[in-house]
């Protein structure tokens, strides 16, 4: 294939000197939380490696996604909030109320699982007290810090999930033979709504939007730092494949072998280290309790950063300031009440439980926001709104269309389960 010339023009103005941590790693980090975790270890436990097919189309789907973010975010020099309003007022009428009721919900869940593991590991505390306190941190770790602490926070946390469960895996000893078989694409009987979680669930949220104002913050605003973008995200999205495995790993070698059934929430993650005790003993099943911890509370902090990141923009957009000013970007006004906004509403829900009205609202605009983003990815990039050479080729049109397509299928689904729990 020719080189376009306009990409190696633009790379030759990249500094030679960068930095190898970037903001991909922070967003795939996000994008993998408990329930992720669970959804795979059930999988792996029910059907062994014959998903694992499904896992690796996930996984390209989402650098796909996130590298449409990025792209058209050092193509045209605007957010990717600034290209939605673009689109006519249907994205802000939709964008707005989605952040506002999406924060309240993943607020509470999130304080929730991360106080999972610390509650297993010190059982003589509440468990309420490690959501609040987990809820806390994450709110004074994003408030006093700049973004280059937060990113290296970010990947600590990584390194520290990465290490343990990987080394969970190759201590389950694989079936390699196996592993590979389950990189031909079959549908094993049962297992239709477990691939398509798969291929669309795994490390993705509203946190894929959010990439675009993690390389602002980083410093790669020009085209220039195009290469390096895509060598970022595609790098945090191999580390994420990896990660998650590794889960399918253990839900096949570990989970499968004992013979248990896991509960399909984050407290599942609690009955695979009650397993992990029996086969290993404590300590393993003490050491998975912390990389457990530390995948959750990774997406505490990315969330905490990324989606007040986004609320700055949308807010102060709205407000007629502009992406660039001070109100509308990190640490202003509007990032700090959506800060607030995802910490302490929030807590109401650890003590009163979820009220019916809200689970559904979210469940109807949170299943709904990937959909959202392949979609308009579309115009976005086939359109004068970025320059001729950073428009999308037809690959990258066929893949966010397949994005859009079982995504639509995965939301349908999530909303008709929804309904159906509460009714």
């Amino acid at each position: 294939m020719a080189e376009n010339p306009a990409e190696k023009n633009a790379e030759l103005e990249t500094p030679k000197k960068w930095k190898v941590i970037g903001p991909g790693l922070i967003v795939a980090a996000t994008g993998v939380g408990a329930a992720d975790m669970v959804a795979t270890l059930v999988a792996g436990s029910k059907f062994g490696y014959g998903l694992l097919w499904a896992l690796v189309v996930g996984v390209i789907l989402k650098i796909v996604l996130v590298e449409g973010a990025g792209r058209y975010s050092l193509a045209s020099g605007k957010t990717i909030f600034e290209g939605w309003r673009s689109l006519g007022r249907w994205p802000v009428w939709y964008f707005g109320p989605y952040i506002i009721i999406w924060g309240f919900i993943y607020g509470a869940s999130a304080m929730a699982s991360t106080a999972l593991p610390l509650a297993a590991l010190f059982p003589g505390v509440p468990q309420i007290v490690f959501a609040i306190g987990t809820g806390l941190a994450g709110l004074l770790l994003v408030w006093f810090n700049r973004y280059s602490v937060f990113e290296k926070i970010t990947a600590v946390l990584v390194g520290l999930m990465f290490v343990t469960i990987v080394g969970l895996a190759i201590i389950a000893v694989p079936d390699v033979p196996a592993m590979l078989a389950g990189l031909v694409p079959r549908l094993p009987p049962g297992s239709v709504l477990y691939t398509l979680a798969l291929a669309g669930g795994v490390g993705g949220t509203i946190t894929l939007a959010a990439y675009g104002y993690w390389l602002r913050e980083k410093g790669w605003v020009k085209p220039g730092w195009m290469r390096v973008m895509r060598l970022d995200n595609t790098m945090a999205y191999v580390i994420t494949g990896i990660f998650v495995i590794a889960m399918m790993i253990v839900g096949a070698e570990v989970v499968a072998a004992a013979g248990v059934t896991l509960d399909a929430n984050d407290k599942g993650l609690l009955d695979l280290s009650d397993v992990l005790k029996d086969k290993y003993g404590d300590f393993i099943g003490a050491a998975f309790l912390v990389g457990f911890f530390a995948a959750a509370f990774s997406s505490v902090m990315g969330v905490w950063n990324g989606v007040s990141l986004m609320f700055a923009d949308f807010w102060g957009n709205i407000r007629g300031k502009g992406s660039d000013h001070p109100d509308s970007q990190a640490h202003g006004k509007y990032f700090r009440f959506y800060l607030l906004w995802l910490t302490f509403p929030p807590m109401l829900l650890l003590l009163i439980g979820k009220p019916i009205a809200l689970v559904l609202a979210y469940g109807v605009l949170g299943s709904m926001f990937m959909p959202f983003l392949a979609i308009t990815l579309l115009p976005l990039l086939n359109t004068h709104r970025v320059p001729k050479e950073w428009r999308n080729r037809w690959h990258t049109n066929t893949a966010l269309v397949i994005c859009a397509v079982l995504f639509i299928w995965l939301g349908g689904y999530q909303l008709i389960t929804t309904i159906m729990d509460f009714f």
